[in-house]
């Protein structure tokens, strides 16, 4: 009995060791913040990584072997929803049992999602506004540490929060709709009548749902034109020469507010676009490999980025590259930013030459408005042909980019959500979907990336966006077959972007 809960102890560590180890600096401040309620500030300022607040949450008996919902809570409201499993949780069983057993007060909670939608412009401007309120050796890093100066003055509770509201108000009304949802204490829609110069408008406020998503756009204004008809007809009288001319009107300004926005890309420099192209591994070579980075350099010198290529890093070259570049000061007059990593990989990472995994999470958190400012509010673009599994085995003269796979263990998944920033403006460009490996032809290069240089040249010059320009991709890959014809491979795009990302169309010919 004895050894079997020595066995248990000693398991349940080493998964609070794999979930500290997936975690990075900012997931750990957030962490730090969700707690602020349930620890000494004391003791969490010591706290330098996950598994140190893990402890703490153990010597207050929030955390046990027999209970860890708090742990799956935390990792749920800081959307590493990957790692639930290790718990034995899945994003739908904490969602069941939150309203029951969730202890991270509302306040909290609406604190955090404040943060995050806090941009680094934002937090400059709000930390100028607040500079009589705030310590002159104090250094503001983050809107998390803003949040804990407020509160440790006393100028912010969970019953006064007028100072975030003065605020937001100055600088950006938008995030007064999470304030106003937590004093009113429930979440959802809500909807109100507003008279505004004799008409009734219908204003909707939707926590979380993105407008600039242009199919989230069409949605909401198509429902909305119809509310819109309905109301202007019983207006009219059913008079339909009144309502057709109303409803011209009305059509205009909804075509008008359906124009999105996009990233401005006319700055005398496009950006930057890295590509690491690992061909080299220690007992095997990635053929094929070659030509998609020399189509890569062509398509994006022609689309006006200053284009670096990198060949056979190892795991530990790849992270250095990373930080590197981070440290670019270059960024601040570019656009935009672009990384294409071509090499073997699996579930949520991908591989250095040494056959050593690096956390696709890893290497795009290095550039998030923290970590680079230069490129806050810029798009930052990732495009990995890389294996995410080995469900597929190899066909004959088509080779894959992942390992051979080991049979003797069970690989783990990564949801691709979990491998971008919870932050706005990443795009990642994956060759496959979770699981799946990714073909490669030893000739004529990999599919997926052939099949993104083709696209790009094709329909960039005709103003297409790159959500368009990849959905195309996937309908290409989704196409083709191996020589044996049996084996087929699907593209997946994830991202946050909050605008339209165009690529000025270039005065030169497409390269190919």
């Amino acid at each position: 009995s004895s050894n079997m809960e020595n066995d248990i102890s000693l398991k349940f560590h080493q998964q609070l060791f794999l979930i500290s180890e997936n975690l990075v600096t900012e997931d750990v401040a957030a962490l730090k913040f969700l707690c602020t309620d349930l620890l000494h500030l004391s003791k969490l300022e010591g706290v330098k990584s996950a598994a140190d607040i893990f402890k703490l949450l153990m010597a207050q008996e929030y955390l046990n072997v027999e209970d860890t919902f708090l742990l799956a809570e935390l990792l749920y409201r800081i959307k590493c929803h990957s790692l639930l499993e290790k718990l034995g949780y899945t994003k739908e069983k904490v969602q069941e049992r939150l309203s029951e057993k969730g202890r991270i007060s509302p306040y909290r909670q609406m604190l955090y999602e404040l943060s995050e939608n806090i941009t680094s412009e934002m937090l400059k401007e709000i930390t100028f506004l607040l500079q009589d309120h705030l310590p002159k050796r104090w250094m503001i890093l983050s809107a998390l540490d803003l949040l804990t100066l407020l509160e440790k003055q006393g100028l912010l509770t969970k019953d006064n929060v007028k100072i975030l509201e003065d605020v937001c108000t100055t600088i950006s009304p938008d995030l007064l709709e999470t304030i106003d949802l937590y004093k009113k204490g429930k979440g959802g829609v809500q909807c109100s009548l507003v008279r505004r110069k004799g008409l009734h408008w219908m204003e909707f406020f939707i926590p979380r749902l993105d407008l600039n998503t242009w199919y989230l756009k069409l949605w909401f204004f198509s429902a909305l034109k119809m509310v819109m008809f309905g109301f202007c007809f019983s207006k009219v009288g059913g008079n339909m020469s009144k309502l057709n001319k109303f409803i011209e009107t009305v059509s205009f300004f909804f075509s008008f507010l359906q124009t999105m926005k996009s990233y401005k890309m006319d700055g005398p420099h496009r950006g930057f676009c890295l590509i690491i192209n690992n061909v080299n591994f220690n007992s095997s070579q990635r053929k094929g490999s070659w030509k998609d980075a020399e189509q890569l350099e062509r398509v994006f010198t022609w689309l006006g980025l200053d284009v670096r290529t990198y060949t056979d890093l190892t795991s530990g070259e790849i992270i250095n590259l990373m930080e590197t570049w981070q440290r670019v000061p270059d960024h601040k007059d570019r656009n935009c930013f672009i990384c294409c990593i071509l090499s073997h990989g699996k579930s949520g990472a991908i591989f250095g030459t040494d056959y050593r995994p690096v956390s696709i999470r890893v290497l795009t958190s290095h550039f998030t408005a923290k970590q680079c400012p230069q490129l806050a509010a810029k798009p930052k673009l990732f495009f990995i042909q890389a294996c995410q599994g080995d469900k597929i085995q190899r066909p004959v003269y088509v080779d894959t980019d992942g390992p051979t796979p080991d049979l003797s263990s069970m690989q783990e998944r990564v949801f691709l959500s979990e491998s971008i920033p919870e932050e706005a403006d990443f795009l990642l460009g994956m060759a496959t979907v979770d699981g799946y490996v990714s073909f490669r032809h030893m000739e004529e290069g990999s599919w997926y990336i052939q099949a993104l240089c083709s696209k790009l040249q094709l329909l960039v010059p005709r103003g297409e966006d790159i959500l368009s320009i990849l959905t195309q991709v996937n309908e290409d890959v989704a196409r083709r077959n191996s020589p044996s014809g049996t084996k087929k491979q699907m593209p997946q795009p994830a991202y946050t972007l909050r605008r339209k990302f165009i690529f000025p169309i270039p005065i030169a010919p497409p390269p190919s």
